[in-house]
């Protein structure tokens, strides 16, 4: 009888076991994915007229010119995220889904056309960053390189996917808000895939803000720049890859 009663309690030990295991093996955790993108509209600065000057002949004329120029050197995306969770299989059938009331997360933007690898990444050091300016040009003017825009690590922490981002830890930077420097809103840092270490595995990221006031005073959910190609006679663009984590 004992030995039945022993028996019996190691069955639905293993049992447990069991059911824990095949858990487990399929346990599958948030990271962010490609979103669907619709484009609202794409403009820039236009270039401001000459200025007149008029002088007496025979005269000199002594004079400072200040001029604010457009930097092609860089590019930025604003915008707005919607979305809802889901809990699907491997076909995209859902089972369940839930919507949002409030968007909570990151956006991502890299170069590399390979998928992230989520579970590797890491805040960009001086050497990720001065590759990636090698790699753009961005190694003519030090004052608008990707190092100098990106010179203190100044943000909050986050989690992407299950790898923790402690604050201040990666550099960064915050756009502006209603056409003003700011430190409170809007941060962007620069990331590094860690099992890429070819050119391009640069990924941008910046947080979610629910609906707040952005660089023009309208509200968006998202704004970030990113560095284009800086060769004097490049005429193209550089296409990025974008994802969205909600948590």
């Amino acid at each position: 009888m004992v030995y039945y009663k022993e028996y019996a309690r190691n069955i639905r030990i293993a049992f447990i076991v069991l059911i824990i295991f095949t858990s487990l093996s399929y346990c599958a955790h948030a990271v962010p994915v490609g979103p669907t993108i619709t484009e609202i509209r794409n403009e820039t600065g236009s270039a401001k007229e000459s200025t007149l000057i008029n002088t007496t002949g025979g005269s000199i004329t002594t004079m400072e010119l200040n001029v604010t120029a457009q930097n092609l050197k860089w590019k930025a995306f604003v915008g707005n995220v919607t979305g809802n969770l889901v809990l699907s299989d491997a076909s995209n059938y859902s089972i369940y889904d839930w919507s949002l009331s409030r968007i909570v997360g990151e956006v991502y933007a890299t170069r590399s056309s390979s998928t992230v690898s989520w579970s590797d990444i890491k805040c960009s050091n001086l050497t990720h960053i001065t590759n990636e300016e090698i790699a753009l040009n961005h190694t003519s003017n030090p004052d608008d390189n990707i190092s100098a825009t990106f010179n203190v690590k100044n943000h909050n922490p986050f989690y992407i996917g299950t790898v923790e981002i402690t604050s201040n830890s990666c550099y960064s930077i915050h756009t502006n808000v209603n056409n003003q420097s700011q430190n409170s809103s809007f941060e962007e840092i620069i990331l590094y895939d860690g099992t890429d270490y070819q050119n391009g595995d640069i990924v941008y990221a910046t947080n979610l803000e629910q609906d707040a006031a952005g660089y023009n005073n309208n509200q968006f959910d998202f704004q970030m720049i990113i560095p284009e190609v800086a060769l004097p006679a490049w005429d193209s663009s550089t296409a990025y890859y974008f994802y969205v984590e909600l948590t």
